[in-house]
């Protein structure tokens, strides 16, 4: 299942299958982080497909994941292009919640 897959699985189910899918959601964060290991971006020294979305990641467990979004988004040419990531995260919490759906 690929990560968006499961982050809409997180976002729209309840009990046992949200926190099998939460547990799955980190660990596809544990494998991008072992592919960034201690490169400044992904799969090298510049900007990467995954830039756009950041937004949609609101990991603050996931240190290198997290570490690689605050340096891309140092780049002027990607803050003034990406939504802030928190006004998106409360964007979702405001749909599930009109949705009956509460986190």
């Amino acid at each position: 299942m690929q990560v968006y897959e499961i982050g809409r699985v997180v976002w729209t189910t309840k009990g046992e299958e949200q926190e099998a899918a939460k547990k799955e959601f980190l660990e596809c964060i544990g494998l991008l982080e072992g592919e960034l290991g201690d490169k400044p971006y992904f799969w090298g020294e510049t900007l990467g497909f995954l830039v756009p979305f950041y937004s949609l990641f609101y990991v603050g467990r996931a240190a290198k994941f997290y570490a690689w979004a605050k340096r891309c988004m140092q780049k002027e040419s990607v803050s003034k292009s990406l939504a802030d990531q928190k006004a998106i995260y409360d964007l979702f919490l405001q749909r599930m919640k009109a949705k009956g759906i509460d986190q």
